[in-house]
C-alpha cells in the first residue's frame, strides 16, 4: 500500500472529529488495493482531470470551443440521452433535485393537480428538505408504506386524486428494490386509468434493464417523463437529465433558467457523462450479474460466522447495489471497516448507519463495480471473516 501523502494529512489539525473521520476513510479507501467499486471521492483531482483530458479525445473534438449556456458537449449529451431513453428531447440539469422539481411542476400545470403520489422513502421525501412543497407548491401523498413500490391495486384504490405518480426505480432506501416487469406495467396502467401522468425517478435507471429483461428505451417508454443521473452509476463528475415530450422539455428549459440551472459552462461534467455513457453503461449488466454472486457469498459467510441476526437485502440483488444489515452499532462497524482498509488494503464495506432502523442494528450499502469483478466467493468470504474479527463481541 502507498504511504499517506502530504495532501491527505495537511490541515488535519483544524478538522472536527467528524471531518477527521471522513478524511481517514477517504485516505484508507484511496490506498486500498482490493475494493468492490471505486467511489467518486476515492481518486485525486489530478487523476480525475487526467482521465477526462485523455479520454475525451475518443468521444469529442478536444480542440472545439467549450459550451456557453448550452451547446457543444451539453447539447450532444442531451441528444444521446434522449436517443437512449427513446424520447424526443432531453434537457441537461446540474442536479437531479432541480430536474425533478421542474418535471413535476410542468406536469402539475398541465394536469391542474399539484398532488404527487410517491413512496415515503423516495428521494424527494427523505433527502431534499421538503423542496417539492417549499419551492414548487407541490403536495405529496403515499399510496403505500411498505418497503416496495406501490402495487396496481394500491394506486387504483388510493382514496385521494393525484396528478402525477412518481416511481423511483430502483427504490434505493428500501434496498434498491424493483418490481417485476408485469407489475410495473400494471402500476403505470392503474395511474393512467386515473388520468395521472407517470414520472420515473431514474437516478439509477441505467442498471435496471437487466432485471426487467428489456432495453432502456422500452423501460423508459412506460413513463411520460424520466430523470436520470450521470454520476451515480456512470461515474460522471455531476449532472442529470430530464427526458420527455418536446413541448414539456421546452417549458423545462424555461424553469431550469428560473431555478438557476442555466450555468455558463458545464463541459467538464458533460464530457465526463459522455465518457460514462461510452464506457460504464455497457459494463453495468456485468456488475449487476456479479452483485448476485457477491451477495450470495456474503450470505453464506454470515450464516457460517455465527453472528446471529443479519440481513442481505434483497437476498438476490436486482441491480448492482444492495444492503447488508448487522446487529451492531454503526460506530463499531465503521471502525472495523476503516481499520480493515488501513491494515490490509481491503475495503469490503464503506459507511454504516443506524438511523431509521431498530436500536442496535446498522445498515450499509454495497456497490459492485469494475474492481469487484475480480472478487470470487472465496475472496468475499475471507474479507467478511476478517471484518467480523474486528467487531468486538456484544455484551
Amino acid at each position: 500500500m502507498a504511504d499517506t501523502t502530504e495532501n491527505e494529512t495537511s490541515g488535519a489539525a483544524g478538522r472536527t472529529a467528524e471531518e477527521a473521520l471522513r478524511y481517514r476513510r477517504l485516505a484508507a479507501w484511496r490506498r486500498s488495493e482490493k475494493l468492490l467499486w471505486t467511489g467518486p471521492a476515492d481518486r485525486s483531482l489530478r487523476s480525475r482531470l487526467t482521465e477526462l483530458a485523455s479520454g475525451g479525445d475518443g468521444i469529442w473534438d478536444m480542440d472545439d470551443h467549450p459550451d456557453i449556456y448550452g451547446g457543444g458537449t451539453v447539447a450532444e449529451l442531451e441528444r444521446r440521452t434522449a436517443e437512449l431513453l427513446g424520447f424526443p428531447e432531453a434537457v441537461y440539469f446540474p442536479t437531479g433535485t432541480m430536474a425533478q422539481q421542474v418535471a413535476l411542476r410542468c406536469w402539475a400545470g398541465r394536469t391542474g393537480n399539484a398532488t404527487v403520489a410517491l413512496h415515503p422513502m423516495a428521494h424527494p421525501e427523505v433527502h431534499e428538505r421538503g423542496a417539492f412543497e417549499a419551492l414548487s407548491g407541490l403536495r405529496t401523498v403515499h399510496p403505500t408504506r411498505e418497503r416496495r413500490l406501490p402495487t396496481a391495486a394500491e394506486v387504483a384504490d388510493f382514496e385521494e386524486p393525484f396528478g402525477a405518480l412518481m416511481l423511483e426505480l430502483p427504490l434505493r432506501d428500501a434496498g434498491f428494490v424493483l418490481p417485476e416487469w408485469e407489475e410495473l406495467v400494471a402500476v403505470v396502467g392503474a395511474a393512467r386509468e386515473r388520468d395521472a401522468v407517470v414520472h420515473f425517478d431514474g437516478a439509477r435507471l441505467w442498471e435496471c434493464a437487466p432485471h426487467f429483461g428489456r432495453p432502456l428505451s422500452e423501460v423508459a417508454s412506460l413513463a411520460d417523463s424520466v430523470y436520470v443521473s450521470f454520476y451515480k452509476s456512470l461515474g460522471a463528475l455531476s449532472g442529470a437529465a430530464l427526458a420527455g415530450p418536446a413541448e414539456v422539455m421546452a417549458e423545462a428549459r424555461a424553469w431550469r433558467h428560473r431555478y438557476g440551472g442555466q450555468l455558463f459552462q458545464q463541459y467538464p461534467a458533460a464530457l465526463s457523462a459522455l465518457l460514462g455513457l461510452e464506457r460504464e453503461l455497457p459494463r453495468l449488466p456485468s456488475y449487476v450479474a456479479h452483485a448476485k454472486r457477491v451477495a450470495a457469498a456474503l450470505g453464506e459467510g454470515l450464516r457460517e460466522s455465527g453472528v446471529g441476526w443479519y440481513r442481505v437485502n434483497p437476498g438476490v440483488p436486482q441491480t448492482h447495489q444492495f444492503q447488508v444489515w448487522l446487529p451492531y452499532e454503526a460506530e463499531v462497524l465503521n471502525e472495523a471497516g476503516v481499520g480493515q482498509a488501513e491494515e490490509t488494503g481491503v475495503t469490503l464495506f464503506r459507511v454504516w448507519w443506524g438511523e431509521g432502523g431498530p436500536p442496535g442494528v446498522s445498515v450499509t450499502e454495497v456497490t459492485v463495480g469494475a474492481p469487484g469483478l475480480g472478487w470470487d466467493g472465496c475472496a468475499v468470504r475471507a474479507a467478511l471473516a476478517d471484518f467480523l474479527r474486528r467487531v468486538p463481541p456484544t455484551t
